[in-house]
């Protein structure tokens, strides 16, 4: 069994990351970090302690799962590179600074970082890249992503990744993005790629690609009912990535769909 620490992990997606391990049969809890005051903090989950510093649990645990925020990614992040551990990050929003961190870590260690675990998310990642080549520039592309509303980070770091594939697919840059348009804004670009953010309720998370064409419109969505999937795939990433070389993975990795 391998033995797995999870960050954040009275969180809504923490919560259902510890479900699922103790239901595993190739994981086990080591134990639970949450940030000092935490209501968690000093309680257990089953013979699991859950503390307020991952420094606590690290050297007896062999792979780390975070979701938290990016602050908070970034300490754990030096703490895994110090002892050497295998890191899973799923948290979203990271800036620039931190995903170079994270690059840099990942020369040492082996680290998965994906904005979505999901594995119906990243074979639509595939599909999208298909239909970009295939549809070339006789169409536009829109993006749109629903989650609920408690959010913090806008868009939603699957819908960046999906304008990434796009912008790869299509040979364009980022300058081509629009996440906001309002006012007398002229006509659409041709070589533009939107992306409209919708925030409210309970949305576990939704997201649709358009190619819009002259007299037809192909879509491909992915709609996520409840977060299992993405603990799943997390979980997957984590049995995956122990015992690799170091490196920088995705779930395009883990999954095999590169």
């Amino acid at each position: 069994m391998i033995k797995t620490i999870v960050c954040g992990v009275s969180g809504r997606m923490g919560s259902r990351i510890v479900d699922l391990i103790r239901s595993s049969d190739k994981l086990s809890l080591l134990g639970g970090v949450e940030a000092p005051g935490s209501f968690a903090v000093g309680t257990h989950i089953g013979d699991a302690p859950v503390v307020d510093d991952l420094k606590k649990l690290i050297e007896r645990g062999e792979v780390v799962i975070d979701f938290t925020s990016p602050k908070v990614t970034s300490e754990n992040l030096k703490i895994a590179l110090a002892e050497k551990k295998p890191l899973v990050i799923g948290t979203t929003g990271l800036e620039d600074d931190i995903r170079r961190q994270v690059e840099a870590a990942a020369k040492t260690i082996p680290v998965c970082l994906s904005p979505n675990m999901s594995i119906g998310v990243n074979v639509m990642f595939k599909l999208i890249a298909e239909a970009a080549r295939l549809l070339g520039k006789g169409y536009d592309v829109e993006v749109i992503e629903a989650h609920h509303r408690l959010k913090k980070d806008a868009p939603s770091g699957t819908a960046m990744k999906i304008a990434e594939v796009l912008l790869s697919a299509l040979g364009r840059t980022k300058k081509d993005l629009r996440t906001h348009r309002e006012g007398m804004i002229g006509e659409r670009k041709p070589e533009e790629i939107g992306i409209q953010t919708i925030r409210g309720g309970d949305i576990v998370g939704d997201h649709t690609v358009i190619f819009a064409g002259a007299g037809e419109r192909l879509e491909i969505t992915h709609q996520a009912t409840n977060r299992d999937n993405f603990a799943r795939g997390a979980i997957l990433a984590a049995e995956w990535l122990v015992g690799k070389k170091p490196g920088l993975y995705d779930m395009q990795d883990v999954l095999g769909l590169k």
